[in-house]
């Protein structure tokens, strides 16, 4: 290098691209703010005035999640406007299981070489989902990290606060036998299984993202990208409105990991798998593969991305509440006695 002076910039790490990712991603951010809002986009740290109005003991109840490698689908499309959303959906879902109402969101991306453009394609994903879940995107960092990353790579991450009245958190503990499984309809894989998935049609099929399948309607890629679904505006008012005892966030583990997560202990749940409306993708995923149907659903969400169980008598209320917001809601299984696991019957 002789006599030139080292600088960051010529380490790898532009400074300035930094300060024009966050001009160029203000105008999203800012759609975001709610009015407990205290803070803009540029300070050390993101301020939220907590209103307890309408909460006798308020309990704060947080989740953080990534996209996993369903990133690399966005690589390879060079699409990225919408797998902010993912983040968001995979962290505020899972606070929606506890019965808390979202707040805020932050978010983290790291990557290779800092592209203002791309980052704010993200953050304009971000932005959607926030708007979305009806949290307000108050943070994040983005972080340039040559060497770690690969130039045109990155990662994402996020982290969720929401709110619920103690009286009202869904823990699972109320469930007994007889109580009954609503199921309700993802937008497709979400994010999840995205690595047997990709190994599956574009390493041993070698199909590209253009391929088009009648199944589908839409190319491999359109499919694939497809934003995982956020469902604030079904469970927050249904939480006040009915008894919901349970909640499950059906993502990585599928069925078989997730739906146990909300049971006490002595309690089975028994999904007929007949009931499952499952989506053509998961149909193309399991006949090209010759996947087993168990392996199916420990791996995916089937087409059904929340489930819910809550008591016989309330059962038709609740699925006339959720198809009056759009929500295909439809009965799934059962609460047995027995080892704290799910049967799926065939």
């Amino acid at each position: 290098m002789g006599n030139e002076g080292l600088t960051y910039k010529n380490s790898g790490v532009d400074v300035t691209a930094g300060y024009e990712a966050v001009k160029l991603m203000k105008s999203h951010v800012q759609n975001t703010f709610t009015k407990g809002v205290l803070s803009d986009i540029g300070g050390f740290g993101g301020m939220f005035a907590l209103d307890k109005t309408d909460f006798d003991e308020p309990v704060l109840v947080s989740g953080t999640d990534g996209v996993g490698t369903k990133l690399m689908l966005a690589f390879i499309m060079n699409k990225h406007n919408t797998i902010g959303e993912d983040c968001v959906a995979m962290c505020v879902n899972d606070i929606l299981c506890q019965g808390a109402k979202p707040l805020f969101f932050l978010d983290y991306i790291a990557t290779g070489k800092l592209n203002p453009t791309k980052i704010a394609s993200i953050v304009e994903g971000i932005s959607k989902g926030c708007i979305k879940a009806g949290c307000a995107l108050i943070g994040g960092e983005t972080a340039e990290m040559p060497g770690l990353y690969k130039e045109n790579e990155y990662d994402l991450a996020g982290f969720a606060v929401g709110i619920v009245d103690r009286k009202k958190i869904i823990s699972g503990q109320k469930i007994k036998e007889g109580d009954v499984l609503i199921g309700l309809p993802s937008s497709g894989l979400h994010s999840n299984g995205f690595s047997l998935v990709r190994k599956l049609f574009f390493n041993i099929y070698k199909y590209d993202i253009e391929h088009y399948f009648d199944e589908l309607g839409s190319t491999l890629g359109e499919e694939l990208i497809k934003p995982t679904k956020i469902y604030s505006n079904a469970l927050i008012e249904l939480n006040h409105k009915f008894d919901i005892k349970g909640i499950s966030h059906i993502t990585g583990g599928g069925f078989y990991e997730n739906i146990p997560r909300m049971l006490p202990d002595g309690f089975r749940a028994v999904i007929n798998r007949r009931q499952v409306d499952i989506p053509p993708i998961f149909n193309i995923i399991q006949r090209l593969g010759n996947i087993e149907i168990d392996e199916m659903y420990s791996t995916f969400n089937m087409g059904v991305g929340i489930v819910m169980a809550v008591d016989p008598k309330d059962v038709d209320s609740i699925i006339d509440f959720l198809r009056a917001k759009d929500e295909a809601a439809y009965v799934i299984g059962e609460i047995i006695k027995g080892e704290k696991e799910i049967y799926i019957c065939h």
